[in-house]
């Protein structure tokens, strides 16, 4: 069983920023202050990926759960990428039980199973290390 917080390398590959972010010249972003992206950014998407992760590692439901849309996603620089997200995440018709990759699940398409939660999630990335933590995942 994996980790609930760390993800291999392997499983994603971590492409999102070389190790050190430096701003280009008369650039707005500052190191430190959290900055919008765009929510279909390769990097925020990946972020996402990694919430809902960690919602189906700690949830109770036999089915697992997939982004059905990012409304927010805001990014600060701080020893590495923190991603603060607002995303909408979908119950799929792949069971917990199996091993599934979320990208060949499905939406529920049996109404009495459909349900769809809003979410809250950070996710602190440091790709140098290979590693993502997900210290805050609120679903409701």
């Amino acid at each position: 069983k994996r980790a609930v917080g760390h993800c291999a390398c392997s499983m994603i590959a971590f492409c999102v920023f070389p190790a050190t972010y430096i701003p280009p010249p008369h650039s707005t972003v500052n190191p430190g202050f959290p900055v919008p992206m765009n929510t279909n950014n390769p990097g925020v998407r990946k972020a996402a990926r990694f919430g809902v992760y960690q919602y189906n590692n700690s949830s109770n439901d036999l089915f697992l759960f997939k982004e059905w849309q990012i409304n927010k996603a805001m990014v600060q620089i701080v020893r590495g990428l923190k991603y603060m997200l607002h995303v909408e995440i979908g119950r799929t018709e792949c069971e917990k039980r199996r091993l599934s990759n979320l990208d060949n699940c499905h939406f529920q398409r049996k109404k009495n199973l459909q349900q769809m939660l809003k979410c809250y999630f950070e996710v602190w990335m440091t790709p140098w290390l290979h590693k993502a933590d997900v210290p805050v995942a609120l679903c409701h």
